[in-house]
């Protein structure tokens, strides 16, 4: 971060402004208000981080993903979802900072904010750069010392997960028609890799597709359905439990397997039940 000082001119006035300039998790330079004071979140988990951090105040525009925290979905502007973002409503909140996301936003819409308002967009597909977009955003919105003291109860806590010696194969269903899983290269796979499980799909990149004559035919012995972004049910399960009778089917919390940020805190006490359901049979 670097501190430089940005003058504004009117026609009878001119105006002295503390700026900090940062870089994103693209590599991006993002220049904006030492402190800002209006932000707006395009990320339902990094949301919920800024509720966390106690930004209740500085928070004025969320999307209508951003379920947590509840009440926020009553006193915050709805500024669309994270895929149809109104920019023309996110320019009326006049923000002097916007949090996006490389994956879960479109860089047409984020490039569209930019060139009104100061965006940081995270690239979060695995643990570290998890923690490390909790330790940007803390120093961006003067949260620096809430955000280590999480960062740190989130490395405790994932500090208590025993090593698996023997993982279980497994294929972690996001979609349905067609079927979806996740890749080597995703924050799930890291998640599904501390939870003890060996990911069947590691060597595919992102999230492909998969069909249940593959998932037959694969070594997986447990296959797990995210309640996100498609929300599995207890019919799904029972479904693929007739095609799929030699693997194990369960329902999962999508949350605690994709939401970086605040949401780990929870995950590693969530992953050790998991597991043991799934080692008891």
């Amino acid at each position: 971060m670097r501190t430089v000082l940005s003058v504004h001119r009117t026609h009878d006035k001119c105006y002295l402004y503390n700026m900090s300039q940062y870089t994103d998790q693209l590599g991006r330079t993002v220049m904006q208000l030492h402190a800002p004071q209006r932000i707006v979140s395009l990320v339902p988990s990094l949301t919920e981080l800024l509720y966390t951090l106690q930004l209740e105040q500085e928070v004025v525009g969320i999307t209508r993903f951003c379920i947590h925290p509840s009440h926020w979905r009553q006193q915050k502007a709805n500024i669309g979802g994270t895929k149809q973002v109104h920019v023309q409503q996110v320019q009326a909140l006049q923000p002097h900072l916007v949090i996006a996301s490389k994956e879960e936003n479109i860089k047409e819409q984020v490039e569209d904010i930019s060139s009104f308002a100061a965006v940081w967009v995270s690239d979060i597909n695995n643990y570290h750069q998890a923690l490390d977009a909790i330790l940007s955003i803390g120093e961006m919105c003067n949260k620096q010392q809430a955000a280590l003291q999480l960062v740190t109860h989130i490395q405790q806590q994932f500090a208590e997960i025993s090593t698996v010696e023997q993982p279980m194969s497994a294929a972690y269903l996001i979609w349905k028609d067609p079927y979806m899983t996740v890749g080597g290269d995703t924050f799930i796979h890291d998640m599904m890799q501390r939870c003890g499980l060996q990911n069947i799909f590691s060597h595919c990149t992102r999230y492909p597709t998969t069909t249940v004559e593959e998932l037959q035919q694969s070594s997986c012995q447990v296959v797990i359905l995210s309640s996100e972004p498609y929300p599995f049910r207890e019919k799904h399960l029972a479904d693929l439990q007739q095609q799929l009778p030699g693997k194990k089917i369960i329902l999962a919390n999508g949350e605690m397997f994709s939401w970086y940020g605040s949401r780990m805190l929870q995950a590693p006490a969530y992953f050790i039940g998991l597991l043991q359901r799934l080692q008891q049979g």
